[in-house]
Parts: C-alpha cells; structure tokens; sequence
C-alpha cells in the first residue's frame, strides 16, 4: 500500500495491549482515543490539526437514551449530542462506571444533564427500566441510541462457545428488540433511532463470524423497522463503523498482545484506525433535522475498506 497519508489523530502511535478478559475501558486506552475533536487543515492543505467540537443547537432539549454510551463511540455520540443541546442517558454495565463517570463529567461541562444507568441489557426487565428510568428524568424520548456491542474472536468454528454465540446475540441484536420496543410508545412524530451496525455486516470476518451475523441482522432490522414506523414520521437509521480505536479491540478475547500497534495499517485505504468522533459525527446528522430525509439508510464510515455503491 501506499504511504499512510497525514493526520492530526494518533495512528503510528498505538502501543500494544491488551484488556482481555475485562470488557475494555477508555480509562485503560493508550494512547486515548478522541471523542471531540474534528481534524482541520491549513489553507495549503500541509498541517493537520485538531479542534473541538462546536455544537449548533441541532438538538436542543432533546432528550436522548445511548446504550454503551459510557466509553468508544457510544461516549463520543453522547458528548456530542449534549453540545448539541440534548440531555443524555447513558446506560452501561457496572463494571464500566469509571468511563460512564468520565462521560458524564463531560456531559455536565456541555451544560446538559445527564443520567447514568447501570444495566445489564441482556435482561429485558433491564431494557424496560432504562426507558421508564430515563421517562421519569426527562419525561421524553427523542433519539435512542442502540449501540452496546461484544464480540469474542473464534479462529475455529469447531470450537465456537454457542454460551458466547447466545451472549453476543442477545448483547448486539436481541436487546436492540427490547430496547426499541418499550421506548417506541414513548416517541412522536420527529422521534429518531439510531443503530450501531458494521463493515462486518457487509464484508463478514472470518474470526467474528457470530458477531458479524449479528451485525447483519442489526442493518436488516434498520431497514424493516424504517418502512414500519415511517408512516408514523419515526426515522430509523444505522452506522456502520468501520476500525475505530476503541476498548472494544483490545479487550476482544485472544486479541494478541502485539496486534494493536498495527491496527487499521494496511486494512484501509485511509492507512490508520478512526477515532470515534469520525463516526459519532454521523450519529448526530441522523438524530438532527440535518437528516430529516434519511430513513432505512445505513451511513458506513470505514476509511475506505468496503465502499457501497
């Protein structure tokens, strides 16, 4: 491949990790990931660099729930929104309450409120508390954010862990059902749903085949429920990361030590992982009259390695 081209965002200085075992924080992330700041260039397009993210009252007193919105892109999405004008609900499991708490500062600092909920949304009685918990706080729903995801890495099918199959279907997919069907009596004409889906939904991956699938069903799902709820001027849209710097890479189980120096080089035209806030921006036109004519769509964002035509 060709020289990576510049960028203000760090890509060649990824350092090996690994969070095993643990279901991976931004805390832990090094070197941390950027959820707030968009890349700009100088007017001779030589010098990348960095600004913050200006919100533009695009969703002003709306009030959004974001499953996994503690750390990676659910984090990002979240800030975002509240910049936007947006009070937020965030829910996330327990063991995740260090990022949830960073998330939340950060909320706070846009001068939005926030609601952290600690759940575990492969429960349904859980998906149904977080819609009446984040009602009771704000009493309204204007964008749901189905973004919390796990995936477990299997080089051999022989030897899939269908517990892990179950667990990863009922994480991805099974819970957006849960999650989608308490809030919708709660949201009106103008009321949007966002979905996580993946360039492993359009290209397969040989290693994550349960998660892949899922990821298939979750864009199969965008599109059915859109032609459902379009009539009642509900939109449902998706975006379909591509390789985000997230906790969710090194924490994905038998994900080698060495393997996170090198992650997104030689994968992408681009040349380098995306930081979140490439893809949460995506997240936000969709939520935002910015994306009024949008519903069905799925928005891939993947440093160029699967292109939809």
């Amino acid at each position: 491949m060709p020289e990576a081209p510049p960028t203000a965002y760090p890509s060649t200085s990824l350092k090996a990790q690994n969070q095993e075992g643990t279901k991976g924080l931004d805390a832990k992330l090094e070197p941390g990931a950027n959820w707030t700041q968009l890349e700009f260039w100088d007017d001779e397009g030589k010098s990348p660099y960095l600004k913050d993210y200006e919100g533009r009252s695009l969703l002003k007193d709306k009030a959004v729930l974001i499953t996994g919105g503690d750390s990676g892109i659910g984090r990002s999405v979240a800030v975002l929104m509240a910049r936007e004008g947006a009070d937020v609900t965030i829910v996330y499991l327990p063991e995740e309450e260090e990022d949830a708490q960073w998330t939340a500062k950060a909320i706070k600092n846009s001068g939005r409120q926030v609601q952290l909920l600690s759940l575990d949304i492969t429960d349904e009685n859980n998906c149904k508390k977080a819609i009446e918990s984040h009602m009771q706080k704000f009493g309204k729903l204007s964008v749901l954010v189905n973004n919390a995801a796990m995936q477990e890495i299997c080089e051999d099918f022989a030897e899939i862990d269908l517990k892990v199959v179950e667990k990863t279907y009922r994480t991805n997919i099974l819970s957006m059902f849960a999650m989608t069907k308490f809030a919708l009596p709660h949201m009106k004409r103008g009321s949007v749903i966002v979905n996580s889906c993946s360039v492993a939904a359009y290209m397969g991956n040989p290693k994550l085949v349960d998660y892949s699938s899922t990821k298939g069903a979750i864009s199969t799902f965008t599109r059915s429920l859109a032609q459902q709820l379009a009539p009642k001027g509900i939109r449902v849209n998706a975006v379909a990361p591509g390789i985000i710097w997230t906790p969710l890479q090194p924490a994905t189980k038998n994900n080698p030590d060495d393997a996170m120096d090198s992650l997104g080089v030689e994968e992408a035209p681009l040349q380098r992982p995306g930081m979140p806030i490439e893809v949460a921006t995506a997240y936000v036109f969709l939520a935002s009259p910015l994306g009024s004519y949008f519903t069905g769509e799925v928005i891939h964002g993947t440093g160029g390695i699967e292109m939809q035509g």
